[in-house]
Order: structure tokens, then C-alpha cells, then sequence
């Protein structure tokens, strides 16, 4: 299994891309603002073709290069219908100092011409990959992780789960945004955070990887629940 993985734009959102490995079908996972170059990079090295762009939710910093990515690989964009309004309005879902970073420059969003909408439990067969998607909301509405086994030999890792900002390394996402809720936010780490293994290695939507069981021993916000 291939997965690679880059920080884009002044959020310093992760970006991920993968597939079964080098010259196949890939999806691409979140990309945010100044991302499509990087996409192009990894795309380009490995002999890649983008076929699916799959958002874990519509805040700006995860979702501004889905359109121009999506065309470009003429791919089908994936989202949960709770946040799909945010692909043609991230406004919508801004705080005020996102909003003020952007007064003054020419944006201008809309929505891929190919958007099709995920739900709890759905199995997605994408680029030969299976990947379960989980509705996780609390950080907006439509949040969701995907799911998808790691079955490299000699790797001790059952699953690896692209987080978004549900779940970060010692931390989890901020729920004082539109959408957000901190109630609904930890009802979903609970139900669909702390039942998995701890060998899943968790892929977040901002800096380091880490892992279940490293999060489960470690994380305040997993321990008090």
C-alpha cells in the first residue's frame, strides 16, 4: 500500500494520497488551500491517477483545492451531505479570524462536477482500496474518518484511519465553530474512537501521525471519556 503525505497552506493542513502502490488508481484525501501542486508532485512520481477526492469535512483549510483537484483528474468528489453546502460556501463554516485572513483577496468556490454524498457504515471501493466511512460529527456537522486495512506483511497495523480533525495526536478538534459541538463531539470519539484497536494507525488532519492505543493511554480528552 502506497500513502503519501504532505502539509499544504498556511494551515498546514495534511493532504494524503493513496493507493495500492506505485502506477495504479489513488484517492486523494483533504485537499486544502495550495495543495494541487503537491497532489501533481506525488501523482506524477508514483505514475498515479487520481479517481475519487475524499473530503472528512468542509472547512476551508481541508476542502479549498477539491474542485481545481477533482477537475483537473476528472475525479468524483465524496462528502457527507451535512457539510456538502460548505464546497460552494466555506463561509459558512468560518471563524472570524479565517474569514478576516481571506477579506480582501478574489475567492471564489463551487462545488466539482462530479459530488456524491457518503453515510455512516457505507464500505467505499475506490482505486482498490476499501474504505469505511464513519460519521463522526462534533467539529462540524458532516465530519467523517475514513477507514482502510493495512495489510503490508511484517506490519504490525490492522487498520489506518484518516482522522480529519476528529482526532489529533494528544489532542482532538475544536468545536467552538459553526457546526461544532463539544457534547456531540466526544458522544462521537466515544462510539467510534475508543471501540477500535489500538493498533490502528491514525493519519490526522493536522501534524503527526499516531495511533489508538498511543491516544487511548495518553490523550486527556480519550481518557476522560
Amino acid at each position: 500500500m502506497l500513502i503519501a503525505a504532505f502539509p499544504a497552506g498556511p494551515w498546514g493542513t495534511n493532504c494524503y494520497v493513496a493507493a495500492t502502490g506505485p502506477g495504479t488508481e489513488c484517492v486523494v484525501i483533504d485537499p486544502g488551500k495550495d495543495a494541487a501542486p503537491g497532489v501533481a508532485d506525488v501523482v506524477r512520481e508514483h505514475r498515479l491517477k487520481p479517481v475519487a477526492v475524499l473530503v472528512t469535512h468542509g472547512h476551508v483549510d481541508h476542502m479549498w483545492c477539491v474542485a481545481p483537484v477533482a477537475g483537473t483528474y476528472d475525479a468524483t468528489a465524496w462528502i457527507h451531505p451535512d457539510d456538502r453546502h460548505l464546497l460552494a460556501d466555506p463561509m459558512q463554516g468560518m471563524s472570524a479570524e479565517t474569514a478576516a485572513m481571506l477579506l480582501g483577496g478574489n475567492h471564489t468556490f463551487a462545488e466539482p462536477d462530479d459530488v456524491r454524498e457518503l453515510a455512516d457504515a457505507q464500505s467505499l471501493e475506490l482505486a482498490g482500496l476499501r474504505l469505511v466511512v464513519d460519521h463522526t460529527p462534533g467539529h462540524t456537522e458532516g465530519s467523517v474518518t475514513f477507514r482502510t486495512p493495512y495489510t503490508e506483511q511484517q506490519a504490525d497495523i490492522s487498520e489506518v484511519m484518516f482522522s480529519g480533525d476528529l482526532l489529533f495526536a494528544g489532542s482532538i478538534g475544536r468545536t467552538d465553530l459553526p457546526g461544532g459541538d463539544h457534547p456531540t463531539m466526544l458522544r462521537s470519539l466515544r462510539e467510534k474512537v475508543l471501540p477500535l484497536r489500538d493498533d490502528v494507525v491514525v493519519l490526522p488532519g493536522h501534524g503527526e501521525q499516531t495511533s489508538i492505543g498511543r491516544e487511548r493511554a495518553t490523550n486527556p480528552f480519550l481518557q476522560d471519556l
